[in-house]
């Protein structure tokens, strides 16, 4: 680099431009303002840059999200190749919810890029290694895959959904509900609010825990499954 060029860098303070500092940006503006919020525009004015410099380092939109993507994906714990099927499965699962949770534009566009990039292939790599070294063959690896992804993406949709963010707002909301509602009109929904989301310590990542753990109990890595 020349003088000039090292001195122009050092003056505006600022790393140059690179296609993971580009992706970085991205992601930090979906996450507060969503996946639509993410204009080329919007994120050369948060990067301090104009907008077709940009392009020097993601093709456009597409090719932005299929960066963005990638970065969830490797905010994903990989299985460990120590631990058996189950374990990685359960523990692999726990760790998408964290990452799902903390980019929820994320959640209905991990598994929509057609240009998945090496983080993607990385991930979905090792979650098939991991089931093949159990012992499912590959129909059953594809079926295990198939309803453990969409357990934890349809509960990370519904958690997102939910109109409280912990405990205090779930007292407010559930609370709300019981004293709305006229006396006696919806018995067991009364009782599943005082019975169990009220109690002390409640958390829904229980829920979450409990399916999972059905799933993972049904799923057997034998060639019995093959023909059903």
């Amino acid at each position: 680099m020349s003088e000039h060029g090292a001195g122009r860098r050092a003056k505006s303070g600022r790393a140059p431009l690179s296609r993971e500092r580009v992706v970085t940006a991205a992601v930090a503006l979906a996450d507060e303002k969503g996946a639509a919020g993410v204009t080329m525009r919007a994120l050369a004015a948060g990067l301090g840059v104009e907008a077709m410099s940009l392009y020097n380092h993601v093709r456009g939109r597409e090719d932005l999200l299929d960066g963005m993507v990638d970065a969830v994906f490797g905010e994903i714990e990989l299985p460990s190749p120590a631990a058996d099927w189950k374990t990685a499965m359960r523990d692999r699962a726990g760790s998408a919810r964290a990452a799902l949770r903390g980019h929820p534009w994320a959640v209905g566009l991990m598994d929509s890029r057609g240009r998945p990039g090496p983080a993607t292939l990385r991930h979905h790599d090792a979650v098939l290694g991991a089931l093949r070294a159990g012992g499912f063959s590959v129909a059953m690896t594809a079926h295990a895959v198939s309803v453990i992804d969409s357990y934890v993406y349809g509960f990370v949709l519904q958690e997102l959904s939910l109109p409280f963010a912990g405990e205090g707002e779930l007292d407010d909301v559930a609370g709300g509900i019981l004293r709305e509602a006229p006396a006696g009109t919806h018995p067991h929904l009364a009782e599943l609010i005082t019975e169990h989301a009220l109690r002390p310590g409640y958390d829904p990542g229980h829920e979450f825990a409990f399916g999972l753990s059905l799933i993972l109990d049904a799923l057997r890595p034998d060639e019995a499954h093959q023909s059903r």
